[in-house]
């Protein structure tokens, strides 16, 4: 997972809404959305084969490159996050886009890892 894009305007914490770029046929985005599953975690996604902007968002926030899954958290950007990445970065940056019963998960990775373990390990 790349460091998260800060150079966009909008910080994750007033962001509204997660988008997850991805496209058939990929593993890591697979894996990534079962797990968002598993967490209850609610996003906007976008098929970058369908949507050439979606296409576009996925290269201006991946060096040029259109590597799914990307990630966009008001302009904030992870690519090729795994879920235990995302749930970290949601409970520190952007605890609002959490559900209900996750808001309570401190900035501490740690105690995201052992939530998301407890959870995607059923």
């Amino acid at each position: 997972m790349n460091t998260p894009d800060l150079s966009d305007a909008a910080p994750a914490s007033v962001a509204d809404h997660i988008d997850l770029y991805w496209r058939p046929g990929c593993g890591f985005c697979t894996s990534l959305r079962r797990g968002l599953d598993k967490l209850a975690i609610e996003r906007v996604e976008h098929n970058i084969w369908d949507n050439p902007n979606a296409a576009a968002t996925v290269r201006h926030h991946a060096n040029g490159n259109e590597i799914v899954p990307t990630v966009v958290i008001g302009g904030q950007s992870l690519v090729n996050p795994s879920a235990k990445q995302l749930l970290a970065f949601l409970a520190s940056q952007a605890p609002h886009l959490l559900p209900a019963d996750q808001d309570k998960i401190e900035e501490s990775s740690n105690e995201a890892d052992q939530i998301v373990d407890r959870v995607l390990d059923d």
